[in-house]
């Protein structure tokens, strides 16, 4: 049985791997060696990294726990992205490598939207999934014209890059919607990971001393791409494992603490399940990770 998190609890391992033309970096939490539970896999939100889990995954002690940076995030190396596939396809290449079966697939967001896509590309990698807000929206919405061009990108593409520690960045950001929601351990985990030495990523060497993880530019690209994946809704018709959709309030699409998952994903999945949480917003996992952490809980054990 898991146990609240421990004030001595275990650090991960930093991991990569090559796939796609890309080094793919990830974070592995070993777990206690009877542990023979399926590992979780969580995939993060866009503009994020692997260890913004960590206050969650600290209420699995005992499990084996691998958390990704995925393309362009984090310590993961990539570009600007043009199709979520390239996403969903470098998760599989991760399954492969680590001959991955019967795992736990968490995900928020963008992240949740590319495990849905592994989990019908490779359908014995997981045994179930438990998405929050997955980035899967109405069928008219992937018909519509691209709401952001190179003549107009995305106003992620104009954040800040440069700071000159994770303190610098909490100081800027920490009385800031939606970032004063989080609980104060994801938000300190949120800037101290989601920063690298200038020069180390996309930016020109001549900064403050460090630099968003996620360059801008590729953050902007992830949301200017958010169509691309067109054929989702027929891909999650297909998925057979149970997956299990938490959804937050909708208060608008310009909204960022707005839920964007269509509110009948679920019930177009064969297994699916919809838990509405109408007193939450987007970031959820961020606002109680202890909440976040009882639902999978539950999940796994149902």
């Amino acid at each position: 049985m898991e146990t609240e998190p421990a004030e001595q609890a275990q650090s991960p391992a930093a991991r990569a791997i090559e796939v796609n033309g890309i080094t793919l970096a990830f974070w592995e939490w070993e777990g206690a060696p009877s542990n023979a539970e399926p590992p979780l896999i969580f995939a993060h939100a866009t503009g994020f990294h692997g260890r913004v889990f960590d206050a969650v995954i600290e209420h699995f002690p005992n499990r084996r726990v691998l958390s990704l940076d995925l393309r362009g995030h984090g310590r993961s190396q990539g570009e600007e992205i043009t199709h979520w596939g390239d996403i969903a396809a470098d998760i599989n290449g991760f399954i492969d490598q680590l001959n991955v079966i019967g795992a736990i697939g968490i995900g928020h967001s963008m992240g949740a939207h590319a495990l849905l896509q592994v989990a019908h590309d490779r359908p014995s990698a997981f045994a179930q999934l438990v998405l929050f807000d997955p980035v899967v929206l109405a069928p008219e919405y992937y018909i519509a014209d691209p709401d952001f061009t190179d003549d107009a990108p995305h106003p992620a593409s104009r954040r800040k890059r440069e700071f000159a520690s994770p303190v610098a960045m909490m100081e800027r950001f920490g009385s800031r919607d939606p970032y004063c929601l989080f609980d104060p351990r994801v938000f300190r985990d949120y800037c101290q990971f989601g920063l690298t030495p200038t020069g180390a990523g996309s930016g020109d060497g001549d900064g403050d001393g460090m630099e968003l993880a996620c360059a801008p530019e590729v953050e902007a690209s992830v949301y200017a791409s958010s169509r691309s994946n067109s054929g989702i809704l027929d891909t999650v018709r297909a998925i057979e494992v149970p997956v299990l959709v938490i959804r937050a309030k909708q208060t608008g699409m310009m909204d960022f603490k707005s839920s964007p998952t269509w509110p009948d994903l679920a019930s177009i999945m064969p297994n699916g399940t919809d838990l509405y949480r109408p007193d939450r917003t987007h970031f959820h996992p961020f606002e109680d990770p202890a909440d976040a952490a009882r639902i999978i809980k539950q999940a796994c054990a149902g």
